[in-house]
């Protein structure tokens, strides 16, 4: 809140309603040694006209993705967003709008989360979807709880290629509920080889956790993974950072897949500084009542007239702590609009065409870069539009110096593996236009020989 109207009348009259003398006495419960005994590290309090000065000479020092050319991605990429998305969802009925509990006030809104929620089962080929979770990460540890509850097991087989920040998350979820998180490793294509997942396999796994195109950008082939994974009735999850590739590569359901997750930011949502994103979930039919979030359908009123209810909540909230399935307490609805919105402006065809030019984009450019004196593909596994690109110098020094010229050549994967400090992973979008990729190639190739 930019102004906050409480005066010191007003927070004495709130505390002698509480019964209480002071501000302390609301924490008395909280063990003395606990408390702070000093007054807070921060600086003197500024005056309004002092703070916004103060706020926009930070804001200047922010890079704008519209002055570089920006070669990142690993889970946050950087695609054209058509006006009438940021137009639509700016509109009042939809920037004031809250958890839609009460139908009657709220269609408007529960209309555009089950057309979201239809839209995700038509990329993903699964039955079902919820209407959004936070983002990717938590999509990622939800569907793996949802795993849990559905197998009684404990274990977790997960890529080594499925987004690092995704497993960080997982583990921190996983940390106090006992449960074994095993990682596979990739072979030299930079795939999750299916050999290696049958032989961890046990009647201990819930569930195998794959990321397609992975974390490395390559697309994964999961041709028998789910044969192998249900013979030990176990589930399937695959889960998609960049789902523009779902214009192109089979669907997780086609793969045979129990649970589909991802990131949807890429559906005209903007980078944002890493938020807020948009988490996509989609299962199957079957497993609709263990399904985290919530769920909005489509019924019929009293006159026969089509209406729109959530369907399904089944939060701590509105069903006993012990049968939640799930403490998400709102979902992303104006991030799901804005997917939803991109999505329909788009259509089945643009989303193919869009995939495409990604693909052939991003094709150009491992070509080009894999010239380079000093440089290598790392890995021969088929790509969509992020590829990891081995250099003879420490990727942050590259980065470093052509961040000088307005380039942004990647992300250093040495930040997520540390052995890979000569790697970067380089995703071409179709914002890079074919001069932004030579200007790229050129800027490497003289960085390299420094």
């Amino acid at each position: 809140m930019r102004y906050i109207p409480n005066t010191e009348a007003d927070r004495q009259a709130m505390l002698e309603a509480m019964g209480l003398t002071s501000i302390d006495e609301l924490f008395s419960t909280i063990p003395r040694h606990l408390h702070l005994a000093r007054p807070l590290d921060v600086p003197a309090a500024l005056s309004e006209q002092e703070m916004l000065r103060h706020m926009r000479t930070l804001a200047s020092r922010n890079a704008d993705v519209d002055e570089y050319a920006v070669f990142l991605g690993a889970g946050a990429y950087n695609h054209f967003t058509p006006s009438i998305v940021p137009v639509l969802t700016s509109r009042g009925e939809f920037m004031t709008a809250y958890t839609p509990y009460q139908p009657e006030m709220a269609q408007g809104t529960l209309q555009a989360v089950y057309e979201y929620q239809t839209l995700i089962c038509q990329l993903t080929d699964l039955e079902v979807s919820n209407a959004s979770l936070y983002d990717g990460s938590t999509g990622v540890a939800e569907a793996v709880l949802m795993a849990r509850r559905l197998t009684q097991r404990d274990e977790v087989l997960i890529s080594e290629a499925v987004h690092p920040e995704y497993r960080s998350v997982l583990r921190t979820y996983l940390q106090n509920l006992g449960m074994q998180v095993h990682e596979l490793a990739v072979d030299d294509a930079g795939q999750t080889p299916l050999s290696r997942v049958g032989g961890r396999l046990s009647k201990q796994t819930a569930c195998v956790v794959v990321q397609s195109p992975n974390f490395f950008g390559v697309v994964e082939d999961l041709s028998g993974f789910a044969d192998a994974i249900h013979a030990e009735q176990a589930l399937f999850i695959e889960v998609i950072s960049e789902p523009v590739s779902l214009g192109l590569l089979k669907p997780p359901g086609a793969w045979g897949a129990d649970i589909a997750v991802g990131e949807g930011q890429a559906f005209g949502n903007a980078l944002s500084f890493g938020g807020p994103y948009l988490g996509f979930f989609a299962t199957r039919d079957q497993y609709v009542r263990q399904m985290p979030g919530r769920l909005a359908g489509e019924t019929v009123d009293t006159e026969g007239r089509r209406g729109y209810v959530l369907t399904l909540s089944t939060r701590e909230q509105h069903i006993r702590r012990e049968k939640a399935t799930s403490n998400i307490c709102t979902n992303e609805g104006l991030c799901a609009l804005a997917a939803t919105i991109y999505l329909c402006t788009l259509g089945k065809a643009g989303l193919r065409q869009l995939a495409t030019l990604n693909l052939q984009r991003a094709t150009y450019a491992r070509q080009q870069l894999a010239t380079i004196p000093g440089c290598r593909l790392v890995f021969s596994g088929p790509t969509f539009n992020e590829f990891v690109l081995e250099t003879p110098k420490p990727a942050r020094d590259l980065i470093a110096r052509l961040s000088a010229q307005c380039l942004l050549p990647g992300v250093d994967l040495g930040r997520f593996y540390p052995e890979r400090s000569h790697q970067l992973l380089i995703c071409v979008t179709e914002m890079n236009t074919r001069e932004d990729i030579d200007r790229l190639c050129s800027a490497l190739a003289s960085a390299v020989q420094v």
